[in-house]
């Protein structure tokens, strides 16, 4: 697997919700720390291997970064830890147990399609920000 030297957000590329959140991340990442992989791309297949996570249910977001995987809701506390603003407090979330939050966040992820729509396929990324996508 390539070295690459940031942590890498893999995400469902056919739900609305979570493109709009890749935006979201990529509008307040302004050291542009995050790169980017759908759960269907080729690397996001790849990691979910390796991890041998295919079991567990993953169908929203994940952190890839020092050879190890955030699932759920701490994935989504690491990546706001990173992000400017105030959005970075909201990791202060996680000194609520792990069982609590990521039942919040299943809630969640269970209904996106049906409250935010999904796409027939996996978003394009405009030109100016392909470099943050990784593809293969």
């Amino acid at each position: 697997m390539e070295t690459i030297n940031h942590p890498i957000i893999l995400f469902d590329g056919v739900c609305n919700l979570c493109n709009a959140s890749v935006q979201f991340i990529i509008k307040h990442d302004k050291k542009s720390v995050f790169r980017f992989a759908s759960l269907q791309s080729e690397f996001g297949k790849r990691i979910i291997k390796k991890y041998d996570l295919a079991n567990k249910n993953i169908d929203s977001v994940m952190l890839f970064e020092n050879n190890a995987v955030q699932l759920k809701s701490t994935a989504a506390l690491q990546i706001a830890k990173r992000l400017v603003g105030i959005y970075s407090t909201l990791y202060v979330f996680i000194i609520i147990p792990k069982f609590m939050r990521d039942s919040i966040y299943d809630f969640v992820a269970r209904n996106r399609y049906r409250w935010f729509g999904k796409q027939e396929s996996c978003m394009i990324p405009k030109p100016e920000l392909k470099k943050l996508f990784i593809e293969s």
